[in-house]
Order: structure tokens, then C-alpha cells, then sequence
């Protein structure tokens, strides 16, 4: 009894000693750095390795209550150094933030944050119409192709295995990246922010072992990025042309041009918070499909 009295006593004081004003902005602020530090998460290798580092103190906290001396001292030496661990396992997402960061300005604020936005969108938008012509073109001539939209989730690990290029996208450039005689054709179009950020990239291939034998090395590094991020990934197949869509660990194909433009519109510039947009699009797309085929 004493201790439940001791328990409800903290929580009076707790409650007398609250400072609306300070308190009440602390609670906010830790909330949205918790929210952001998700929000960069999601979607990427690094939340397995959250469960990775949960997992670890799950088990740690155990070693402690059932007093096992030697398993507690090799974890309370790891947690030691469990900053500069941090540091190491996350540098790509913390790179990342602190890019996000610099890119920044004042010019972003206030009276000019709607022109920057607009003039973002239209870029965005610029850069989706040269994709969709440029799918056409190497669908009609069966020119392999590999392009990779990135979402929230940082992609500067997958961009660290190609070529840097951040340029404005066009037609004449994917069709010559993906060109049979380029130095960079074999690799994934890293597409950031409405330009081509980077090319000749190193996807991560799925471990789907259910895949059908005529899907090649594209549409299963495609898969696997889409399993890894949110990133939505589109696939021009080399031996037939079709045009595919890879997101979320689905892969549908087939897909006409003008559902690629609607799809890849509605996935980002559609919703600010989540794109549920693009995967009712993609829904609508496989039903439509499906009953065509049937």
C-alpha cells in the first residue's frame, strides 16, 4: 500500500509542478521529433534494424531480471556504446535529414513558400510527362528500362552505387541512359524531387521465392526495392516492351502509358500524406486489368 501511495504522491507533484506554457511546448516538440524520426524510417532497411535494436533490449531487460551476471555485463558493454553504434548503423538516414536540412532556406518561407511549391510540383509534373514518352519510346524499340521514384524514405544509399547526375529530366536523356550501348543502361534511374538525380544504380534484388521464371533481373530488383522502401519503381521489360509498376512488394504489368502518367501523378503530387491515391490507382488498374483478361 505504501508504494502505491509513494506512486499517486509523484504523479500529484507532477501534476502541481506543470508549467502549461514550457511544458506544454517540450511535449510537442519531443512528439514531432519522434514523428519525423519514424517518418524517415519508414519504409527503409533501417526499421529492421529498429526491431533489431528492440529486440536487444527486450532481451537485455531480461538478462537484468533474471540476474544473468554474464549475459547483463556483455549487453551493458554494448549499450555503452550504443551512440556511436547509432551513428554508424544510421549515417545513410542521418545523412539524409541533415541534407533535407541544408537544402533548406529562407526563401522557402513565408511569401514565396506557395511559388516554390508550385514551381516543385510543375517540375515534378514536367519530369513525370518526359518518363511516361520516354516508357513509350523504349517499350515500342524493347529497350530494357529501370526507374526508381523516390518518396519520403531516403534512397542515398542506393544513389551512393551509381553515378550522380541531378539533371532536368528528358526524354532524350532516359532514352539515352537506357540506350543498349551506354555505359549506365544496366543499372536503375534514381528520380528525386521531379529530377534525375542519379543513374547506373545497384538495386536490391527480392527474395520472393513465389515469382514466376520469365521475370528477368530487372523486375526482381524492382520488386526488391519496392519491398525495402516506398519508393514506387517502374520497368520496361527488355524482351517483350511491356510497361511494369513495382510498390509496396507488388508488381503489376502490363500497364498502358496514360495509367502510368495518372498512377505516377496521383503517387506524387496526388496526397501530402501518404499517397493512399496511387495504391487505389493501382487497385482499380489490376481489377480492370483482370476482368479484361477474364
Amino acid at each position: 500500500m505504501a508504494g502505491i501511495a509513494a506512486f499517486f504522491e509523484d504523479i500529484l507533484k507532477a501534476i502541481v509542478s506543470f508549467n502549461f506554457l514550457s511544458d506544454l511546448l517540450d511535449i510537442v516538440f519531443v512528439t514531432f521529433i519522434i514523428y519525423e524520426i519514424i517518418k524517415l524510417l519508414r519504409g527503409t532497411r533501417a526499421i529492421q534494424l529498429v526491431r533489431g535494436i528492440i529486440l536487444l533490449v527486450v532481451v537485455y531487460t531480461l538478462t537484468l531480471v533474471l540476474r544473468m551476471e554474464a549475459s547483463s555485463y556483455l549487453f551493458s558493454k554494448l549499450f555503452e556504446n550504443a551512440i556511436i553504434i547509432v551513428l554508424i548503423l544510421f549515417s545513410p538516414e542521418i545523412r539524409h535529414a541533415l541534407e533535407s536540412v541544408g537544402r533548406s532556406s529562407l526563401s522557402s518561407l513565408g511569401l514565396f513558400s506557395l511559388k516554390n511549391n508550385e514551381e516543385r510540383r510543375e517540375r515534378i509534373r514536367s519530369g513525370i510527362n518526359a518518363v511516361c514518352k520516354a516508357c513509350s519510346d523504349m517499350s515500342s524499340t524493347k529497350t530494357g528500362a529501370l526507374i526508381v521514384f523516390e518518396n519520403e524514405a531516403p534512397l542515398s544509399d542506393i544513389i551512393n552505387t551509381g553515378t550522380l547526375i541531378d539533371a532536368v529530366i528528358s526524354n532524350e536523356l532516359v532514352g539515352g541512359i537506357f540506350f543498349k550501348n551506354s555505359t549506365l543502361h544496366d543499372g536503375a534511374v534514381i528520380i528525386r524531387d521531379g529530377k534525375l538525380y542519379a543513374a547506373g544504380c545497384i538495386l536490391p534484388l527480392t527474395q520472393n521465392q513465389t515469382l514466376g521464371s520469365e521475370l528477368g533481373t530487372r523486375h526482381r530488383a524492382a520488386l526488391g526495392m519496392s519491398e525495402e522502401s516506398d519508393a514506387m519503381v517502374v520497368v520496361v521489360s527488355e524482351e517483350t516492351g511491356t510497361i511494369s509498376i513495382a510498390r509496396a512488394g507488388e508488381l503489376l504489368r502490363d500497364v498502358p502509358v496514360a495509367n502510368l502518367r495518372e498512377v505516377l501523378v496521383e503517387y506524387l503530387l496526388g496526397n501530402d500524406d501518404g499517397n493512399n491515391g496511387a495504391g487505389d490507382r493501382i487497385k482499380k488498374i489490376v481489377r480492370r486489368n483482370k476482368g479484361e483478361k477474364e
